[in-house]
């Protein structure tokens, strides 16, 4: 199982980014794919989930309306669109799998992949 994930950069405050998530050597359909954030000195978090299988998606609090995950089952990659940033948003965000229906929890999570930071400039 790898991921990997891009679409990482600098952006201003109100701007957007999307980020990318592409597995390999799984079978997409059966797991929960998140992405995470860390920023520097805090606790990884949970942003937003989605199980594949279903579409169902869990979106944190902060990021309700802002942010949207979406699947592309053929290409095997999760995205992640994320509008209207703002300086907050600024973490290395990764992508994990979870073989867990509505996985939400960091602890479900079990493969990852490697980070891409995301800077938002006020």
């Amino acid at each position: 199982v790898q991921l990997q994930a891009s679409g990482g950069g600098l952006v201003q405050a109100g701007g957007s980014l999307r980020l990318s998530c592409a597995a390999s050597e799984f079978t997409f359909d059966d797991y929960a794919i998140g992405w995470f954030r860390q920023a520097p000195g805090k606790e990884r978090q949970v942003v937003s989930s989605i199980s594949v299988s279903d579409g169902r998606t869990y979106y944190t609090a902060s990021v309700k309306g802002r942010f949207t995950i979406s699947s592309d089952n053929a290409k095997s990659t999760v995205y992640l669109q994320m509008n209207n940033l703002k300086p907050e948003d600024t973490a290395v965000y990764y992508c994990a799998t979870s073989r867990i229906y509505a996985a939400r929890m960091t602890s479900d999570y079990d493969i990852w992949g490697q980070g891409t930071l995301v800077t938002v400039s006020s």
